[in-house]
C-alpha cells in the first residue's frame, strides 16, 4: 500500500455502482488520501467556475418528439478517421498512478473495453508504448509545450510513434490557476512523468500545483503563441486540435492558423475563476468556427442529458474527466468501463425518449425553446414498421 492511496479491498465489478455516476466519487475518496482527492477533485480561486460547469446544463431543457420509432439508436461518431462507439471520450489527466497502481493502463483498458477514445496526458505516470498496447481504440496525446522546443519535439513525435492519431494542445495554461485546494500537492517519489523524462527544467519540479511568489512554472511555456501553431503543425504530422478555447474570437483564429479541431473547455474550472460554463461558450464558439472544424466541448457532463445537450448546441463529441478517474480509483479498468457504459446508455435513453435514433438526427430543436430552426426531418417508419 502507498502512502497516497488507502485501498481497504479488491474492486469487484459487484461492487461498483450500475446507474449513476455521481456515485462513484464517495468510493473514490474512500480509496484516497486527502491529498490525492484534493488533486482532481478542486478548482481554481472559490471554484465558481466548477459550478458554472454544471449549472450552465441545469438551466437548459430537452423538447421531446413523440411516436417515432426509435427501436434502433445508433450513437458512433468519427473523429479525425477514428470511428467510436459514442461521442463520449476521456479527457487528459495527470497523474493515473496517483489514483490506482495500474495507472493509465488500467484506464486505457477500461477505454477500449468502452469502445472510447483516451487522451493521454503529457504528465502520464506510465510509457505511451504500454498505454497503446492495452487499447484497441484511438488515443490521442495532450501536449504541455515545454521551453525546449527540441524536447517537445521529441515528446510529440515519440507520442505519435506510439500510436497517438491526435495532438491535443493545451492552450489555456500559460501558468497555473490559483489552485488553493492543491497547495499542498506533491507527486510522490515513487511515481515519474515518464513522457518528461530527461527534461532539463532548470528548477526543482514545482509538483504541478500554485506556488507562493511567483506565477511561472518550469513546465509550461508561457511565450508560445498563435505564431508557433504552424511549428507544431509541421513536426505533429497528424491533426492539431486546441483545447482549451472559450471566446468565439479564438475560434476564428484556431481556424485561421490552421487548427484541425477546437475543444471548448475552461480546464474542469481549475484554471481562471469567474469564467463562463462551458456549455455556455459552446454555442458562440460553434458560430464563430461556421463548421469548419469540429468543435468539442468538455468540463461538467456528468449525464446522458448532458451529453445531448452538448451536441444540440453544436459539439461533435464530449470529454469527461473527474467521473472517470473517480471511477479508476474505485475500480481500476472495471471502474472506467463502467463511468463510461453508463453514460452511453443515459445518452442512449436521453435520445430515445427524445425521437432521436442517431448523432445525425441530433440539433438545436432537441432542446425546449430553440425551436423548429434548422431542425432535421425525421423520416417517417412505413406503416406497420
Amino acid at each position: 500500500m502507498s502512502r497516497w492511496s488507502k485501498l481497504r479491498r479488491p474492486s469487484t465489478a459487484e461492487s461498483l455502482p450500475t446507474a449513476d455516476v455521481t456515485q462513484f466519487e464517495l468510493l473514490a475518496r474512500q480509496r484516497l488520501s486527502k491529498m490525492a482527492y484534493d488533486y482532481v477533485r478542486s478548482g481554481g480561486g472559490d471554484e465558481i467556475t466548477m459550478r458554472h460547469n454544471r449549472q450552465g446544463f441545469e438551466r437548459l431543457q430537452l423538447a421531446p418528439n413523440v411516436l417515432v420509432d426509435v427501436s434502433r439508436i445508433d450513437t458512433r461518431v468519427n473523429l479525425f478517421g477514428s470511428e467510436l462507439d459514442s461521442p463520449v471520450l476521456l479527457a487528459p489527466v495527470a497523474y493515473h498512478r496517483l489514483y490506482h497502481p495500474d495507472g493509465e493502463i488500467a484506464t486505457a483498458r477500461g477505454a477500449s473495453a468502452a469502445g472510447a477514445a483516451f487522451v493521454v496526458s503529457s504528465f502520464t505516470t506510465t510509457a505511451m508504448d504500454e498505454i497503446a498496447r492495452n487499447t484497441q481504440r484511438a488515443i490521442w496525446f495532450q501536449l504541455y509545450v515545454q521551453r525546449d522546443r527540441a524536447f517537445t519535439k521529441d515528446m510529440v513525435q515519440r507520442a505519435v510513434a506510439a500510436g497517438c492519431k491526435t495532438v491535443c494542445l493545451t492552450v489555456d495554461t500559460p501558468v497555473l490557476g490559483n489552485r488553493y485546494g492543491q497547495l499542498s500537492f506533491g507527486l510522490p517519489k515513487e511515481l515519474e512523468c515518464v513522457h518528461l523524462r530527461g527534461l532539463n527544467l532548470g528548477a526543482p519540479t514545482p509538483g504541478h500545483k500554485t506556488q507562493r511568489g511567483r506565477i511561472y512554472d518550469p513546465l509550461f511555456d508561457p511565450s508560445f503563441n498563435w505564431r508557433d501553431l504552424e511549428w507544431l503543425r509541421s513536426v505533429a504530422g497528424v491533426p492539431v486540435i486546441l483545447k482549451g478555447v472559450l471566446s468565439p474570437e479564438d475560434g476564428k483564429r484556431a481556424v485561421e492558423n490552421g487548427a484541425d479541431g477546437v475543444i471548448v473547455s475552461n480546464h474542469g474550472g481549475r484554471n481562471l475563476d469567474m469564467v463562463p460554463g462551458t456549455i455556455d461558450a459552446l454555442p458562440r464558439v460553434v458560430e464563430a468556427v461556421g463548421g469548419r472544424i469540429p468543435v468539442m466541448l468538455d468540463s461538467g457532463i456528468r449525464r446522458g442529458t448532458d451529453v445531448l445537450m452538448a451536441l444540440a448546441l453544436g459539439a461533435k463529441a464530449v470529454f469527461i474527466g473527474r467521473p472517470y478517474i473517480y471511477g479508476l480509483a474505485a475500480g481500476g479498468a472495471q471502474g472506467v468501463e463502467r463511468v463510461i457504459t453508463i453514460l452511453r446508455d443515459e445518452l442512449e435513453r436521453a435520445m430515445a425518449l427524445t425521437g432521436r435514433r442517431s448523432i445525425a438526427e441530433i440539433d438545436s430543436s432537441v432542446l425546449w425553446g430553440h425551436g423548429a430552426a434548422g431542425k432535421k426531418t425525421l423520416q417517417t417508419p412505413a406503416a406497420g414498421a
